[in-house]
């Protein structure tokens, strides 16, 4: 997984794989769905993230099984 954000276009966007993108979903008007070949989720992109989240306040835990 890959998270990225973009200050100049305040965009946040979320790879939870690298695949080809086969279709992008507007799940809202700043969020963007990208689905692999086989429907499966791969990427989120956020619009205006600053505003609707906190940002630069990222946590990441990995929780082992």
């Amino acid at each position: 997984m890959k998270i990225r954000y973009f200050e100049s276009t305040d965009t946040l966007y979320i790879e939870l794989y690298q695949a080809d993108v086969d279709e992008t979903r507007d799940l809202d008007e700043n969020t963007l769905l990208d689905l692999d070949g086989d429907g499966r989720l791969c990427s989120i992109t956020i619009e205006h993230a600053r505003e609707r989240m906190t940002i630069p306040g990222f946590s990441f835990e990995q929780i082992s099984a």
